[in-house]
């Protein structure tokens, strides 16, 4: 391995972009063309909440490169479905003038497009400012174009409104400080986290850890209700012995989250990371103090269950998930699960994974919505939580 830098081609960084494309169709291109719009306003949105809350918002070179690449990402997809190469609008929009040459573009690199040294920008200048705006202009001139149907028919006109983009996106890296290379690469790290060539599972957080401190492998837990005194708790039982409290919803309206526990099993099952249940099942990790206090403690804890409760508000706005297949959760949400869990070991879950315990917790939170009890399976080397009915 020679260590040297090797740049990101357009064509390749367009080949990889490609990968993640989940849309298919006659209504493909469309769906693209919205896209592109509405990632040139979130763009407009980073530099406008800069300027609102300059002190307290933090993260504005990271989110305005993350944009950028959504941008591009739309981009080359628009670009992809008019058989129309990125390389070649980046060249184009690169040399400057108006005549369109296609073709010998297949080297040339995000590194290409922008000066060699480009100014670290903390905050939005004016001159960015104008630039968004001229991009979101020329987006805009592009979907009316295709609104009206004209780029269907002049190929050529459809070509030079993507270089007027492609140029406006230049110049807006320029005048944020980002080069287009970091925003590209950020923005494959992004779909790939997401969306993964390939799905490796990550070994569990307690792998290097005594066997006697293992969240478990594989465990079954039947949960099932139960009256007392007029009032309907849940209670959970593993090999004869209860696992945690009784619970309730804890909410003035029911909404059966007092089944919530199977949230956490999901999480062992196939995150392979829960200090919920590590507390219940006393597995903290004590003989490390560095991690039984900061992976395995109070503070640990409320997090798990702020995520579990979090997602449990979205859930219920989608119907718990029903009928949300692998790929179909929104991204957003995934991401602001991992902003909840960051400087914890869960952090390193990619996103598919997180989606994955989610999707899986919510099935069987529906089954017992359904059934009212359940008998529940971790089942880690496979990473699935299983359900099935209880016995009477």
């Amino acid at each position: 391995m020679s260590g040297e830098f090797e740049a990101l081609t357009i064509d390749d960084y367009a080949k990889q972009a490609a990968r993640t494309d989940q849309r298919s169709g006659k209504s493909a291109l469309g769906f693209s063309m919205l896209g592109l719009f509405g990632e040139a306003g979130s763009l407009l949105s980073e530099a406008k909440k800069k300027q609102r809350d300059a002190a307290s918002y933090l993260g504005y070179a990271d989110a305005v490169a993350e944009e950028l690449g959504d941008v591009l990402w739309y981009l080359a997809a628009v670009a992809r479905r008019s058989a129309l190469a990125l390389s070649d609008i980046a060249a184009n929009a690169a040399r400057g003038d108006d005549e369109w040459r296609a073709g010998n573009n297949g080297a040339l690199s995000f590194h290409a497009l922008q000066p060699a040294h480009i100014p670290l920008v903390k905050a939005p200048m004016p001159q960015f400012e104008h630039t968004l705006l001229a991009l979101a202009g020329e987006v805009g001139v592009l979907v009316n174009s295709f609104q009206l149907g004209t780029l269907t028919r002049d190929k050529a006109m459809l070509a030079r409104q993507l270089v007027a983009v492609m140029r406006r996106l230049i110049q807006a890296a320029n005048d944020s400080g980002v080069t287009i290379e970091a925003a590209a690469v950020k923005n494959l790290h992004k779909i790939f986290d997401r969306w993964p060539r390939e799905k490796v599972y990550p070994a569990p957080f307690d792998a290097m850890m005594d066997p006697e401190e293992h969240l478990p492998r594989r465990m079954t837990i039947d949960v099932y209700e139960r009256k007392v005194r007029g009032q309907t708790f849940v209670y959970q039982r593993s090999s004869g012995v209860y696992v945690g409290d009784r619970l309730t919803d804890n909410a003035v309206e029911p909404d059966d989250y007092r089944f919530h526990d199977v949230f956490h099993y999901a999480h062992v099952a196939v995150l392979g990371w829960s200090p919920v249940i590590r507390a219940l099942l006393r597995l903290k990790r004590k003989s490390d103090p560095k991690l039984d206090d900061a992976e395995d403690g109070a503070r640990a804890i409320l997090i798990e269950e702020g995520v579990t409760s979090w997602i449990f508000g979205q859930a219920q706005q989608l119907r718990y998930f029903d009928k949300v297949k692998s790929g179909g959760l929104p991204l957003d949400m995934l991401k602001h699960v991992r902003q909840f869990v960051v400087g914890y070991e869960s952090e390193r879950c990619p996103l598919w994974l997180w989606e994955e315990a989610i999707l899986q917790g919510y099935a069987a939170f529906r089954f017992l919505q359904k059934h009212r009890r359940g008998r529940v399976t971790i089942d880690f080397a496979h990473r699935r939580l299983l359900i099935k009915e209880l016995p009477s």
